[in-house]
């Protein structure tokens, strides 16, 4: 067991986006740029920062351009967002993003729920999109909703998802993120779905997103581990879910990712002290408990 574990992995960092999307209550932008610069201090290093969506139908992300104006800017992070459409890629180039994420599900339903356009169209959209963006400098990633299960449609066969993965690496995505956006994944399912992907993409072109509605999000990373993905989705606190998806609980903790990583000898970069006062930070702008289960006296164990 945990034969083939890496001396290192990339975290990806989605709380700004798609943790704080998820809130009833708008984070007003100073705070939202607060929780940003404390994990920017606790060593992360790719930041999902906002998206450039319509606030029509993401009011909490209304602010997207204050948001990327005050952003930290430093050399060595890399900063991202979501991009739906061309106006959304205007506005990151003007925003000077280093990088954008475009999504689509692979349940017909849930995209019909999420963007109101089938799968096709969406991914027919993403020609003025994911081109446009290479050819200006651009990294674009992508990432695959639904692969483990649709809230409307159950089971989902990951062929479909692999179909689609490919339409997004033929455009230009340099990754696509796998993601099960409600948390029902398992770890034998999950070793399925990665063999099938793997056998057609590099490890180094996929990264994976668990949601952890079930407890199982870090038990599905350690079958990533072994069979070779080395990028990892994490929102500080466990914050996220999905407006389209009920009953979808929040993303894997980048704080229980961390303390988990670190005690196997995998480095990260990450501060797990620092992250930990991040999630603190995390925990008072949206004023409620989060998921994250590593406390500050956990910290200090691991560390003596």
């Amino acid at each position: 067991m945990f034969e083939h574990l890496p001396s290192s992995v990339s975290i990806y960092e989605v709380s700004p986006r798609d943790g704080l999307q998820n809130e009833a209550v708008t984070v007003p932008t100073t705070r939202k740029v607060r929780l940003i610069e404390a994990l920017v201090a606790s060593g992360l290093r790719r930041i999902e920062a906002t998206s450039f969506v319509s606030p029509t139908w993401v009011p909490q992300l209304a602010d997207a351009d204050e948001v990327t104006r005050l952003l930290p800017r430093k050399a060595e992070v890399t900063w991202s967002a979501l991009c739906p459409n061309a106006r959304g890629l205007e506005r990151a180039r003007a925003a000077r993003m280093e990088e954008i994420a475009v999504f689509v599900s692979v349940s017909e339903t849930h995209n019909r729920r999420n963007v109101n356009k089938t799968v096709a169209d969406t991914l027919a959209g993403f020609r003025d999109v994911v081109g446009p963006a290479v050819k200006a400098g651009l990294r674009v990633r992508g990432y695959l909703s639904t692969l483990w299960g649709c809230p409307y449609e159950g089971e989902i066969d990951p062929r479909a998802g692999l179909a689609i993965a490919r339409e997004l690496v033929g455009q230009g995505c340099y990754q696509i993120s796998l993601s099960d956006t409600i948390g029902v994944g398992t770890p034998r399912q999950t070793a399925a779905i990665l063999q099938l992907f793997l056998a057609e993409f590099s490890a180094d072109q996929l990264a994976m997103h668990m949601h952890d509605t079930r407890g199982t999000a870090l038990s599905n990373v350690m079958v990533g581990l072994e069979l070779g993905i080395r990028t990892f989705d994490a929102s500080v606190g466990g914050l996220g879910g999905c407006p389209y998806a009920p009953g979808a609980a929040g993303n894997l903790a980048t704080e229980d990712l961390v303390y988990t990583l670190d005690g196997m000898g995998i480095s990260t970069g990450v501060d797990l002290e620092k992250l930990w006062l991040a999630g603190q930070v995390a925990k008072a702008i949206v004023g409620h408990e989060l998921s994250g289960k590593v406390h500050r006296a956990g910290v200090r164990s691991l560390r003596h």
